[in-house]
């Protein structure tokens, strides 16, 4: 069977991260996605290195397989125009100009509507569409700064770290997926799109979950406590012999689990430990026994005998290693394609009616290349309505 949205168009005017995260998972469910890109530079993205690949940023490349690439000046009416009519026999536009900004190039949800009613039209900007901060320039780290989880990473009496991957503009595009795909699902019924307005500042600020339940129920602000748990005990970090391994108990029968692997039968006898609560409550007091413990042997070591043994653990891999864990390979995440080299190439999901099949444009968008084949179906389209 055909991939999930075989068929559906997307216009893609979106730059940086967030945008074309979004419109990737469309790509990846098979959609076709026509990336409208500036003259000359194309996305800001494309200059984001070393290192390039064929003159292609590595950065681009994560974010950009299996779209199609057209360069338009949309302050040109011209331009205006082409998107006009690729919207008539479009499915979804995704943006990410500044608020207000395509009104300005007549090219706004209430303009393009009037043209397509069905049309599913999502805004992503870094503070959205209303409010005070409207007129903000917001990249990743800026809303990421602002929602309160980075006061809460890292290590407490060290400064704020980031997160090493742009978890703002991740939580933004895949919450403006799921929104485009709910928009699809309810126009089966109504027949209509509709308009969907997301931010990089509320994505994130969503992300708080457990963090601003604690500040609601306490009044006090959450810790820093680098890899560990405010809640749960032991689930952090621990060196051993060469590496650091994670270990991970959620119960109770983990714990007891835990404490026969590492020979620590003892620590099932006092009282301190019993229970979660317990074992939160005097944590000081036990991490540095089993610190002392997980140190005498590799974590290659303690992760194969603890997962034997129903203890949830990892050691800590390096990107090397994540590429080479046979688990991934299975799953097929990394293959080479058009770029030549290595690059996540698969959803991270699978369907009971898609087994091995991908969206059929599997290379990176090149500037220009795309563009004639987007004038046929413009011209084609014309013709039709003539007809």
């Amino acid at each position: 069977m055909a991939l999930p949205l075989k068929g559906l168009r997307v216009i893609d005017l979106t730059k940086d991260f967030a945008g074309p995260f979004c419109t990737m998972i469309l790509s990846d469910l098979g959609a076709e996605v026509i990336k409208v890109e500036k003259p000359g530079s194309g996305d800001e993205t494309r200059a984001w290195g070393p290192p390039f690949v064929k003159g292609l940023s590595y950065y681009f490349l994560s974010l950009n397989r299996g779209k199609r690439s057209i360069t338009l000046d949309l302050s040109n009416t011209a331009a205006q125009k082409v998107i006009r009519q690729l919207v008539q026999d479009s499915d979804i536009l995704v943006e990410s100009f500044r608020p207000g900004k395509l009104a300005q190039y007549n090219l706004d949800y209430p303009r393009l509507r009037r043209m397509n009613k069905a049309l599913v039209y999502c805004s992503i900007s870094g503070f959205g569409q209303t409010g005070p901060y409207r007129d903000r320039p917001g990249y990743d780290l800026v809303a990421f700064a602002m929602s309160g989880i980075m006061s809460t990473t890292g290590e407490e009496g060290r400064p704020s770290v980031r997160v090493s991957i742009p978890v703002a503009d991740i939580a933004a595009g895949h919450y403006a997926s799921t929104a485009i795909l709910a928009y699809l699902s309810r126009r089966l019924v109504t027949g209509r799109g509709g308009y969907i307005d997301i931010s990089l500042f509320d994505s994130i600020v969503s992300w708080l979950s457990y963090l601003a339940t604690y500040y609601f129920a306490t009044g006090k602000e959450p810790k820093r406590m680098g890899s560990a748990h405010p809640s749960i005990v032991p689930y952090q970090a621990f060196n051993c012999k060469d590496k650091e391994l994670i270990i991970a108990v959620g119960n109770d029968s983990q714990w007891q689990a835990l404490c026969r692997t590492l020979e620590l039968e003892r620590l099932l006898k006092q009282k301190r430990f019993n229970t979660n609560p317990d074992r939160v409550r005097n944590r000081t007091q036990l991490i540095p026994i089993l610190s002392r413990r997980l140190r005498a042997k590799t974590a290659s070591y303690w992760s194969r005998t603890l997962n034997k043994n129903g203890v949830p653990s990892a050691p800590v891999y390096k990107i090397a290693e994540t590429v080479r864990d046979p688990q991934i390979n299975h799953r097929g995440l990394f293959k080479s394609r058009g770029s030549d080299i290595r690059i996540l190439h698969q959803k991270p999901f699978r369907g009971s009616s898609e087994s091995g099949q991908s969206n059929s444009s599997e290379t990176i968008p090149n500037l220009r290349d795309d563009s004639w084949c987007v004038r046929v179906k413009l011209a084609d389209q014309t013709l039709h309505q003539e007809r």
